[in-house]
């Protein structure tokens, strides 16, 4: 069932989405090699509860953390251990909170130190794609005019764009319709009205589309063990342009306050 939002809803959503902005923001100041993704998931775990809310993921579908940490390979999913993180690294930080009754949902992807040029250019061109779609999360257009410009934003440069694993709706629930693809055809799928609250979350792999999942029913890899990047916005249909409930500016500003992330890509 799609369920759109009142305004007051939507604000009270905002709350929720700039809380993961936020809990992004505390990690992207302080993740440095060396650290685990355990250490991470800790911070993330502190600051949430500071803030008076609940880790949307912790015991979701038995879940056992906080939040998920994907590494290089790594699509989406990943769980938190005691593995530390190395130089060249690239690492998607997935964060769920539930405050006021709503969820806010989204992801960032931080490259450590010094990077591979083309792991580089796949972060750029995922990020991108994101905001790609974002254009087209206006009222009159249609799902599949979003899905396709995230799709052929990468695939004209030869990614893969995972079709397993797609964005969604959100609210009172982490999961609501409709589902959000990161692949289709213009002018196809559900017409998008105002105040529909979607999670949009391309995820591109450097070589091929195709992904499996590890023993643990989590962890979701890319099938050649290239690199793939995950981004996420939480995003409110409107008029004209879309209304991104999540901000991407802290983080960016605290990403390149830290000497050990690597932003070189915003110069490409």
């Amino acid at each position: 069932m799609i369920i759109f939002k009142t305004e007051e809803e939507v604000e009270l959503m905002k709350i929720s989405a700039l809380l993961v902005s936020q809990s992004l923001t505390e990690i992207a100041k302080v993740i440095k090699p060396g650290m685990t993704t355990l250490d991470i998931d800790k911070l993330a775990a502190e600051f949430i509860a500071d803030n008076q809310s609940v880790p949307s993921f912790l015991n979701f579908h038995g879940y056992p953390h906080n939040i998920c940490t994907s590494v290089n390979d790594v699509v989406v999913h990943g769980m938190p251990n005691k593995t530390s993180l190395k130089d060249g690294d690239i690492i998607s930080v997935d964060v769920g909170v539930y405050k006021n009754g709503f969820h806010g949902d989204h992801a960032y992807t931080f490259i450590l130190g010094e990077a591979n040029p083309e792991v580089i250019k796949l972060v750029r061109i995922t990020k991108e794609s994101l905001y790609e779609g974002i254009k087209h999360a206006t009222a009159g257009k249609r799902i599949g005019d979003l899905c396709n410009a995230i799709q052929v934003h990468a695939e004209r440069e030869g990614y893969g764009v995972v079709r397993e694993l797609v964005g969604h709706g959100l609210g009172r629930s982490m999961h609501e319709d409709p589902q959000v693809p990161n692949f289709g055809r213009k002018g196809t799928g559900m017409l998008l009205r105002e105040n529909l609250v979607l999670a949009i979350e391309p995820m591109i792999n450097m070589g091929t589309k195709d992904v499996y999942t590890e023993k643990d029913g989590w962890t979701i890899r890319t099938d050649d063990g290239k690199p793939s990047v995950h981004f996420e916005h939480d995003v409110c249909v409107k008029n004209g342009a879309a209304l991104i409930l999540s901000d991407y500016g802290r983080i960016e500003r605290a990403e390149k306050t830290n000497p050990n992330l690597n932003s070189s890509y915003y110069e490409l």
